[in-house]
């Protein structure tokens, strides 16, 4: 007969993750806490709560556009790697082909890549032979760091689902593209949009392909925090840093609604 779980090692247990819950949450309250100062500098604990740098960042011409920038070059991001992603991931997990493992690690490298390699051999290929930084480098770049996401995603969601449909579909007389459009896409909507969820927050977030890629009339919006705390650290940053909290959050409640975190995660 097995024997219960020793009480020290349950507290231990409890111990550790409530630990573990602290630091990730800890750093994220200090962020929000300090974004409500009224302090000119950025400071925790807060001298006074004020909403103050919230309408800072909304009058600010900078930061919205920063955010526009951010939001347009995450959703094409977004667009361009389940356009690519996902016919990758349903051609490497349904058809078995010689270099198949070969392609699917090349696919995969970029997990293992540092960004900040990638981003430095980005920028010399863009040098050498394009114009050099531009909005089209940024949106190759992440759709490069991202589409990993996608296919293991997609690759995990196609894992658990009846491969006999499609062949049933096949023997009904289907055509490729109506199989493809009309049995596979579908049963793979979660993976891609836990896909389009991980490549959505990597690409709004990403400050080191955007350090090397960002031309003149380009900045993200982790450009715009970066230089702010460089040159004239001030709440407003907190401020921007709590709205991205927020949409994520929100972004993880939608999900949860429509798909359930427990068949995406």
């Amino acid at each position: 007969m097995t024997k219960a779980t020793p009480r020290a090692v349950v507290w231990a247990a409890i111990f550790f993750i409530a630990a573990v819950a602290i630091y990730m949450l800890v750093p994220l309250l200090i962020v929000v806490a300090s974004s409500l100062s009224t302090s000119e500098f950025l400071v925790f604990p807060p001298p006074g709560l004020s909403l103050r740098w919230y309408g800072e960042i909304l009058n600010s011409d900078a930061y919205l556009s920063a955010g526009w920038t951010s939001l347009k070059l995450a959703l094409i991001t977004v667009v361009v790697s389940l356009s690519l992603g996902t016919p990758a991931a349903i051609a490497l997990s349904r058809f078995r082909f010689r270099g198949r493992s070969v392609i699917s690690s090349l696919f995969l490298s970029p997990l293992l890549l540092p960004s900040l390699i990638f981003a430095i051999g980005l920028l010399m290929v863009f040098s050498r032979y394009g114009d050099g930084p531009s909005f089209a480098g940024l949106v190759i770049g992440h759709t490069v760091i991202t589409l990993p996401y996608v296919i293991r995603t997609v690759s995990a969601n196609l894992a658990d689902l009846d491969p006999h449909l499609d062949e049933a579909a096949r023997i009904m007389g289907a055509r490729w593209w109506q199989r493809y459009f009309l049995v596979i896409l579908p049963q793979c909507k979660t993976g891609m949009a836990a896909g389009g969820f991980f490549v959505f927050n990597i690409s709004f977030d990403d400050a080191v392909v955007a350090l090397f890629m960002r031309a003149p009339n380009v900045e993200t919006l982790p450009m715009r925090i970066y230089s702010t705390l460089e040159f004239s650290p001030n709440p407003s940053v907190a401020a921007v840093s709590t709205v991205m909290i927020a949409m994520t959050i929100v972004l993880v409640m939608l999900l949860n609604r429509i798909f359930g975190l427990s068949k995406i995660v």
